[in-house]
């Protein structure tokens, strides 16, 4: 679904991106560890279109060889901006009108349940919430709107425990729908036990690509603190 060939993308005579090929299929939750600076959210920001490629290829086709649009991509960053005063199936409503889908209510709720927002949260201001609540809106608004990608950067970072396992859970259930996800980060352990594939980013090279079914996260570690101090 996802496809990245030889895309090079330079900043200011900074390489960001260096020959990176990429391929995420439909099912399946890569992880692209790599450390601030590395070309993580760089290559989020070119798969959105926000940035165009020095030279290489993006491709976004789905399963009948059909190119997916950029409305069909659900994008969740660190920090989800969304409005304080409204709650979170206001939220959720205006977005997704924004996106050209207008559901009831009770669909509405339906969505933020499936998210993992509990029931009592769905109409209270969204200044109350947490990140981790404020995370699965984020993951509801993509949900709502049909995503075949989902693109996440960071998406645990601040998160308690209890919350960074329900949002692996719900990424994994995205998954099950037949859906392509990439997540940029830095936790090695949620990426180990979120993800089907992993890959390393070093200064805008793809360094190493890994099953996470093939290796055991202090070998994980190991592998990554290797690449990092060489």
């Amino acid at each position: 679904m996802i496809q990245l060939n030889k895309v090079y993308k330079t900043f200011n005579n900074h390489k960001a991106l260096n020959n990176l090929c990429l391929d995420v299929k439909s099912g399946e939750i890569y992880g692209l560890l790599g450390a601030n600076g590395a070309g993580k959210s760089t290559t989020l920001n070119l798969i959105l279109g926000f940035l165009k490629p020095d030279t290489g290829s993006i491709d976004l086709i789905d399963a009948s060889n059909t190119s997916i649009a950029t409305d069909m991509i659900g994008y969740i960053p660190e920090n989800v901006n969304l409005y304080p005063y409204l709650s979170g199936v206001e939220n959720l409503d205006y977005f997704c009108k924004l996106s050209g889908f207008k559901y009831s209510k009770n669909e509405l709720s339906k969505f933020l349940i499936e998210c993992g927002l509990q029931d009592d949260a769905h109409h209270k201001s969204v200044a109350e919430y947490s990140k981790g609540m404020r995370q699965k809106v984020g993951i509801a608004i993509a949900y709502a709107k049909k995503a075949k990608v989902y693109l996440l950067d960071e998406p645990a970072s601040g998160l308690d425990p209890l919350s960074s396992n329900e949002l692996s859970e719900l990424l994994k259930k995205l998954a099950d729908t037949g859906s392509a996800i990439l997540m940029a980060s830095h936790d090695l352990f949620r990426v180990r036990e979120t993800c089907n594939k992993i890959g390393i980013l070093k200064n805008g090279n793809l360094i190493k690509e890994m099953d996470a079914d093939q290796v055991t996260p202090e070998e994980l570690e190991g592998v990554y603190l290797n690449f990092m101090k060489n």
